[in-house]
């Protein structure tokens, strides 16, 4: 279950995170980022203690993905101690994702 939190900056929340943040970069017009909202809630069920998942909507913070270096949508990235660590491009099923996370948590 996804809860809302508000930060004063996109750095205090990955430096306040004592997990892994994983980062879905998204646009609501996008239609794999939709296609990817049921692929996080399932990464997000079964990795609830080993990862943090935020949704950042690209249209609302454009600066935050202009400093990301965010061209194609989805994007997700993972950040770990406040640093990206690892990026994945495009829609991604669930085990597939979990997969990939796995050795990077």
């Amino acid at each position: 279950m996804a809860v809302k939190k508000q930060f004063t900056s996109f750095e205090e929340m990955l430096a306040e995170s004592d997990l892994p943040v994983l980062v879905d970069f998204y646009a609501d017009w996008c239609g794999p980022c939709q296609m990817m909202a049921s692929v996080l809630s399932e990464v997000s069920a079964k990795m609830k203690n080993r990862v943090k998942i935020v949704k950042i909507d690209t249209e609302k913070y454009t600066q935050l993905a202009t400093d990301h270096h965010i061209h194609a949508l989805p994007t997700l990235v993972l950040f770990k101690n406040g640093k990206p660590l690892q990026r994945f491009e495009g829609f991604m099923p669930s085990d597939r994702l979990i997969q990939q996370l796995e050795p990077l948590l």
